[in-house]
């Protein structure tokens, strides 16, 4: 969807919701501690800017930054989500914390439309693009 020099960022392929955004260093890296000094200084506005971009396009109640690296047993990849979280998804979903929110809706496997999820993406990339 859009990138930096060493960030890419994408919707999230997931049963997240519409306007949940995966920043991911380009670099093969499973731990934060093994980030370099160029990603470390980029990844904060990186993410203060997604996440405002989120929420100007999404207007939700809060937004969700977290770090997910795992797949299986084993550290694969880190993936920063972004994921916007309106009232209405938490009474959906329940969750009274933000893991069990996002484990109820892995586990509901409900996808965006794409039709829907294409359309955030344009405004999102023209957004991140302008910023």
């Amino acid at each position: 969807m859009a990138e930096t020099e060493r960030w890419v960022i994408n919707h999230c392929l997931g049963p997240l919701g519409i306007g949940t955004l995966v920043a991911a260093p380009k670099r093969h890296v499973v731990r934060v501690a093994d980030l370099n000094d160029e990603e470390t200084s980029e990844l904060g506005p990186l993410l203060k800017r997604t996440a405002s971009i989120v929420t100007e396009l999404t207007t939700p109640e809060q937004v969700y930054v977290c770090v997910w690296s795992h797949g299986g047993n084993e550290a694969k990849h880190l993936h920063w989500i972004i994921q916007p979280v309106t009232t209405e998804t938490v009474q959906r979903y329940g969750g009274l914390h933000s893991e069990a929110l996002q484990a109820a809706m892995v586990v509901a496997d409900e996808y965006p439309d794409a039709t829907a999820v294409e359309e955030f993406c344009d405004q999102a990339r023209r957004a991140l693009e302008a910023s």
